[in-house]
């Protein structure tokens, strides 16, 4: 069961951070996962690598989950479906597909794994739709005994254990709410001034079931794209609404960065297809946006979404030399305690960065210094700066997490580094 080196991943998906725990293992059942837990005195799980920071890593055992069996099994009746915490998002849908179903949002890349995704608070873009999280109905852990524990909606603690950042155990399997399958048609739009956008915000990010708006914080939005649901026989090219006055159509695929290969994108231009094939940005078999980065997110009220523009827009000639792209989009509320939405309408602003942590970590307190004091929640997986006594007064259930922490994990097994400088 132990990994052999040629089977450990030195670092992560970006290649930004190198793991540094001592002992790694690959299991190939559930039971060995928890007998692998119940021996351990430090253990963690390691997903699909698309953190950026130490979140994933330990001083004692890491786990990686790419042995264990695949688990896709869907409760038409009940519009659920439960999956294995491996599973990455793009292995999930075109089954769900196949059998005529979806998932009501995916994030900008399927090449994530569901456990990881949930636990960090990721989530893709609409004003009417949650973070990824939100989709989750029930989910079942290992204890540090070795244990398995089982939360569910309505049960105490799950809105605590969704978004869990790994602290509460490793999570084995996910039953996630679907519904059924839909199509999608993605447009590209250019010619957003900021002028436009603070005039025109909501109509904007109302104006499709999925928009992201991208841009260099120095002459405007560069690119908006919305992706909007349609009939299956729905999607004539000259359908496409304008999402605000003045809004040039691209004629051809865009990518969100400048230079990069047009293939790893999504289907544009407005032909309909399925949804999973529409909602992200990038292609599951292609390498998305440019692999090699780093990236940082916030969240904030969406009440907040133009002063927070305003605060970013002199800061452009800082971020020149590092920034690929920011990308902004919209969430509704949930209920998940550590989530970046929990309780409010949220704005996000993604930041995608070139692979130079030095110059990321330099630019990233100025960035903080005004989207904290907005109520900017940083993404769990993502590079950010502030600690536990700057992200407590941010959370209103903070304490909350932290006692059903101290009553699963009460003795720190699931504790690392990471953890102890953002939980405290």
């Amino acid at each position: 069961m132990t990994s052999t080196p040629a089977e450990r991943p030195a670092t992560n998906w970006a290649g930004s951070y190198r793991y540094t725990a001592p002992q790694w293992v690959a299991p190939t059942t559930v039971e060995e996962l928890q007998q692998v837990v119940a021996s351990a005195d430090r253990v963690k799980v390691l997903g699909s690598r698309h953190s950026f920071t130490d979140i994933t890593d330990t001083a004692g055992t890491l786990i990686s989950p790419a042995q264990l069996p695949r688990r896709i099994e869907l409760d038409p009746a009940a519009g659920q479906v439960t999956v294995d915490g491996g599973i990455r998002y793009g292995d999930l849908v075109e089954p769900l597909h196949a059998k005529g179903f979806a998932l009501a949002n995916l994030a900008s890349l399927p090449h994530i794994s569901v456990a990881g995704a949930v636990a960090t608070g990721t989530h893709g873009s609409g004003d009417g739709i949650p973070a990824l999280g939100a989709a989750v109905a029930a989910l079942e852990l290992v204890a540090p005994d070795g244990s398995l524990v089982r939360l569910a909606r309505g049960d105490e603690g799950f809105d605590g254990a969704v978004v869990s950042l790994g602290a509460l155990g490793p999570v084995v399997s996910l039953t996630l709410d679907v519904e059924p399958a839909f199509t999608v048609r993605q447009d590209v739009w250019t010619g957003l001034t900021w002028d436009l956008l603070d005039e025109h915000f909501d109509a904007i990010t109302t104006s499709g079931y999925s928009v992201s708006m991208f841009t260099h914080w120095a002459d405007g939005v560069e690119q908006v794209w919305v992706k909007g649901r349609v009939d299956a026989d729905d999607g004539a090219r000259d359908d496409a609404v304008p999402p605000f006055p003045g809004a040039v159509a691209a004629t051809t695929p865009m990518h969100m960065l400048s230079g990069a290969e047009t293939d790893a994108v999504t289907q544009q231009l407005g032909v309909p297809g399925p949804g999973f094939e529409r909602l992200p940005h990038f292609r599951l078999g292609f390498t998305p946006s440019r692999g090699a980065e780093l990236q940082s997110e916030y969240l904030l009220p969406r009440s907040a979404a133009r002063d927070a523009f305003a605060a970013m827009r002199p800061l452009a000639q800082q971020l020149a030399g590092v920034l690929q792209v920011c990308e902004i989009r919209t969430t509704a509320p949930d209920a998940l305690w550590l989530s970046g939405s929990e309780g409010r309408d949220t704005v996000a602003l993604h930041f995608t960065w070139s692979l130079d942590l030095d110059a990321v970590y330099a630019v990233l307190p100025a960035i903080e210094e005004v989207l904290l004091p907005l109520q900017g929640r940083p993404h769990w997986g993502k590079c950010f700066v502030a600690e536990a006594d700057a992200l407590a007064p941010l959370y209103p259930r903070w304490t909350d997490f932290a006692d059903l922490r101290d009553r699963l994990d009460p003795d720190r097994t699931f504790g690392n580094a990471f953890l102890d400088r953002v939980l405290g």
